[in-house]
């Protein structure tokens, strides 16, 4: 059974979260800069065998794309036309990064820490791939 693969993915930065080999837990992985992800999940892709690419969809609470879909739009279209094999599931990502804010907040890390965004950006990660294998789990994927 190979890793789940989650993508936060944004202009800049792209947080990247990971699940065991049984698909149970999901752990945040690294931030990666967006010109430099698909190079780094062929590198990653080399070592670990990834099932299923999970990327984020913004959303907005109209349940319409919200004004960052049109920068990751082509990167999905580019992850499945590098990675054919690998199948890419997609999960509305609203509040994420309030959620990550939030849980780095709660989990006592000092104001710097709490203003790095690429931490930010791989908890969204997780938090996205954790959202994915609830769903999954209860039979909603």
């Amino acid at each position: 059974m190979g890793r789940i693969l989650a993508i936060d993915y944004g202009q800049k930065r792209v947080g990247i979260a990971v699940t065991d080999t049984l698909q149970i837990i999901a752990t945040g992985l690294t931030t990666v800069h967006s010109k430099d992800v698909i190079a780094w999940l062929k590198d990653y892709i080399q070592k670990e065998e990834v099932e299923c690419f999970v990327v984020g969809q913004p959303r907005r609470m109209n349940n319409t794309d919200s004004d960052s879909a049109r920068f990751i739009e082509p990167f999905v279209r580019l992850l499945q036309k590098q990675f054919p094999l690998i199948p890419v599931s997609r999960i509305d990502e609203r509040f994420t990064s309030k959620m990550a804010s939030a849980a780095i907040l709660e989990a006592g890390l000092k104001k710097k820490d709490r203003q790095n965004k690429a931490l930010v950006d791989t908890v969204s990660a997780t938090i996205i791939l954790q959202s994915y294998l609830q769903m999954r789990s209860g039979g909603f994927i």
